[in-house]
């Protein structure tokens, strides 16, 4: 079992420390995570920093960890921008970036992306991928697609990874656990998504597999885990309810259920049904004292988990 640690990124006006942040990412590195990784929310009341910035800076704190962010809703962003963004931050990191990919709902305020809700979001978003794709392997790109066309177009430098930083898909429905099969490199459990949930979409993701040609050893398969360590588990319950309200707004007064809150023996026995349902990578993700968290989480469950 391999574990990722959530990058905290909800600062509000003028409380973002770098100090504190190059201090929990270095004790992340000493606790032996594998990798830090953010989400995107580009619109919304809870501050939420960019992920490709705050990667690039979290690059420059250490030398080990692979940086993620799970998920670019791509059909809300331009290709060629966030390939070159992305190429950059691969290359800044010395090739140590991952990248989670998803169409998104379509509860979203289109218009201020410059996308039309008529839209076949995932025609949008396979063609975007192929845009990105191109730029980041060929020296000149031509396509002349539905959404995009580029004509006799380079982007250098290429990622520092090659051919590209690895794909993880988001998705929940069959179609798109397949599609996560096609067209990545992982699929990642989202932290609003329960356990038993992920346990059923799993083996979609095995089956769709076993029908391809490709090497399933190279997939892998992780899920985003909200966790609250607390010897009070009243307490851990209703700090992890008033978190996710923050986070997801009135959606989020229904989420209790996908944390792990409570003692560490709690914490230990749920991680395990996680591991069980078949996540390989665990992105331990708490959403408040996250140094403090990080520090018990890593002492006093993760090494009873395995």
């Amino acid at each position: 079992m391999r574990y990722a640690i959530s990058i905290p990124q909800h600062a509000a006006d003028g409380e973002f420390q770098a100090r504190e942040l190059r201090g929990y990412l270095g004790r992340a590195e000493e606790l032996g995570f594998e990798g830090a990784w953010m989400t995107e929310q580009v619109l919304g009341g809870s501050p939420s920093a960019s992920p490709l910035e705050m990667l690039a800076f979290a690059a420059a704190c250490n030398e080990r960890l692979r940086l993620g962010c799970s998920v670019f809703v791509t059909p809300l962003h331009n290709p060629v921008h966030l390939a070159k963004r992305i190429a950059t931050v691969d290359q800044l990191s010395r090739g140590r970036l991952e990248v989670g990919v998803g169409i998104g709902g379509r509860n979203r305020m289109f218009s201020a992306f410059d996308v039309d809700p008529a839209d076949n979001l995932v025609r949008r978003f396979t063609e975007g991928l192929r845009v990105m794709e191109a730029l980041w392997t060929e020296p000149e790109v031509n396509i002349d697609g539905e959404f995009w066309q580029l004509a006799g177009a380079a982007m250098e430098p290429k990622p520092f990874q090659k051919p590209y930083p690895p794909l993880w898909f988001g998705g929940s429905k069959p179609a798109a656990l397949r599609r996560a099969v096609r067209q990545g490199d992982g699929f990642f459990g989202a932290g609003s998504s329960t356990t038993a949930q992920f346990a059923e979409q799993v083996p979609i993701v095995r089956a769709a597999l076993a029908e391809s040609d490709r090497d399933a050893t190279n997939f892998r398969i992780a899920k985003r885990v909200y966790i609250a360590v607390d010897d009070d588990v009243e307490r851990a319950r209703r700090r992890m309810t008033e978190a996710l309200i923050a986070q997801y707004g009135d959606y989020g007064k229904t989420l209790l259920p996908v944390a792990v809150c409570g003692p560490p023996d709690t914490c230990v026995r749920e991680l395990r049904e996680v591991a069980a349902a078949g996540a390989e990578m665990i992105l331990i993700n708490p959403l408040f004292d996250s140094a403090a968290q990080m520090e018990r989480i890593a002492t006093e469950v993760l090494p009873l988990v395995d």
